[in-house]
């Protein structure tokens, strides 16, 4: 059977008049689409338009809820009561969901946004709270985790389904959580290196830390951020190598 693998990009991220990415190219090359539900990015008529791209082009799609950071654009760390992180994720979902019920289409994922995402690697809490969240309202949905983090483990723990995810523009530390924005060489704008060490990554399950150990990964969906430049390059880039290397870009829900 010919191997494959999910490569998903986060959409919608555009907000009224502000035009963010190129979704309307990247959409025919990916297999899922993370849709900003807009409390980082995107608005009513943009979270429409992207689930009306995606059905065109076969596209699954999943919510991206995010912590209430407009502008922040979600990558602000918050702390936030229990009950409220949760309505807040419910809520996102819930208009989401609304939006593929529009055109027909089945919600096929949730990945956090952002900050969301990136405390819960750590933050055992934070990562119940997320869980809970998608538990009590759509437990049929997958959450991206990144492996070995708490929200891979609580998801895990809890029987709520969920894809490892690994990240072909960003850098990663030893421990494999992503290194901070904020940090030179966070961000991997170079298509071909990209491609290189996302083929890398699928077929030996080895990529290398900012700091240069090798650290080994498993990964089911591959994530390119939509607000990278070289974005769409390296989009086609990444699947053209992957077709090469005898892997087929296909979304886990089809």
């Amino acid at each position: 059977m010919k191997k494959t693998i999910d490569l998903n990009c986060d959409m919608g991220e555009s907000f009224g008049q502000y035009k963010l990415g190129n979704d309307d190219e990247v959409i025919q090359y990916i297999s899922s689409a993370n849709v900003a539900c807009g409390f980082h990015a995107g608005d009513p008529n943009i979270m429409d338009h992207t689930v009306k791209i995606a059905k065109e082009h076969g596209v699954g799609v999943g919510a991206h809820p995010s912590f209430p950071d407009l502008s922040g654009f979600g990558r602000r760390n918050m702390d936030i009561p229990r009950d409220e992180l949760m309505n807040l994720i419910i809520y996102q979902i819930g208009a989401l969901d609304i939006f593929c019920q529009k055109y027909g289409v089945k919600m096929t994922h949730v990945k956090p946004h952002g900050n969301l995402n990136n405390m819960a690697d750590s933050d055992e809490q934070l990562a119940i709270n997320i869980v809970d969240a998608i538990l009590s309202v759509r437990p049929d949905l997958p959450v991206f985790v990144k492996p070995h983090s708490q929200l891979h483990k609580v998801a895990e723990r809890k029987g709520l389904p969920f894809k490892l995810e690994i990240f072909a523009d960003r850098a990663y530390h030893k421990d494999f959580s992503l290194v901070s924005r904020r940090e030179e060489g966070a961000v991997i704008s170079d298509p071909e290196f990209v491609a290189e060490r996302i083929i890398r990554m699928v077929t030996e399950g080895k990529v290398k830390a900012i700091t240069g150990e090798e650290i080994e990964v498993n990964g089911e969906t591959i994530c390119v951020h939509g607000d990278t430049p070289t974005a769409l390059e390296m989009i086609k880039i990444i699947k053209s190598r992957l077709k090469e290397a005898g892997i087929e870009v296909k979304s886990p829900f089809a």
